[in-house]
């Protein structure tokens, strides 16, 4: 098991080694395996690649994010600028159904809202909208529309999970109540945390996920 030092170590080297994050102005505190990240950045993708690459460090078990993003001049653009240019986004996207989605801009900070079939389609939403310029933040509100399950549901996630080589595959439990998915059981990263609900949501009809699943260094 790492210490605190060794861990905090660890983390800095993994942002310095992520292209997309300016470490020299990420600051990092570990304690009890809780990585703290503080500081100002220029953009919101900045902020979730800093984010992701704590994700990704064995033996972190939570991640508290206390990064302002503050863009420069350059970046700055009005929330009608923002919400043009999403929509544009939007519209060019053939994995997203037209009208299927709706968004506010305020102060740079991006709600979304709507209904959509898939996951899939709603982190594609997201990954269009986080590098655009003046974006600070976004809240997603859509909603995924429920269908009828087929009766193997966790036994198709669990197959999933082996396919793609998750370690802790064997060690998830897998449990069903409507269309909800909950996970339990223990993992070795955060990164592997999503990775498992990825999994889950991937399966047609699941609505949302419970992950109760647990990092142990």
């Amino acid at each position: 098991m790492k210490t605190d030092s060794e861990l905090k170590e660890d983390v800095l080297s993994e942002l310095a080694w992520d292209p997309l994050v300016p470490n020299a102005k990420v600051g990092v505190s570990v304690d009890a395996g809780v990585v703290t990240l503080l500081g100002h950045l220029e953009t919101y993708a900045e902020k979730v690649a800093a984010t992701r690459a704590v994700e990704r460090v064995c033996g972190v078990k939570a991640v508290a994010v206390e990064l302002d993003v503050r863009p420069l001049f350059a970046h700055k653009r009005t929330d009608s600028e923002i919400a043009a240019a999403a929509e544009r986004a939007l519209e060019w996207n053939t994995t997203i159904p037209p009208g299927s989605v709706k968004l506010v801009v305020e102060n740079g900070w991006v709600s979304l809202s709507g209904v959509l079939d898939w996951n899939f389609q709603r982190r594609a939403v997201e990954r269009m909208i986080r590098p655009m310029q003046g974006v600070v933040g976004i809240s997603d509100s859509i909603q995924l529309r429920s269908v009828a399950l087929p009766s193997d549901v966790a036994s198709r996630v669990q197959a999933a999970l082996i396919r793609q080589a998750v370690r802790a595959a064997h060690h998830v439990s897998i449990t069903m109540d409507a269309s909800t998915v909950s996970l339990r059981g223990t993992v070795h990263s955060i990164a592997e945390r999503v990775a498992i609900e990825g999994a889950a949501f991937s399966t047609a009809g699941v609505t949302a996920v419970e992950n109760h699943l647990r990092v142990e260094s």
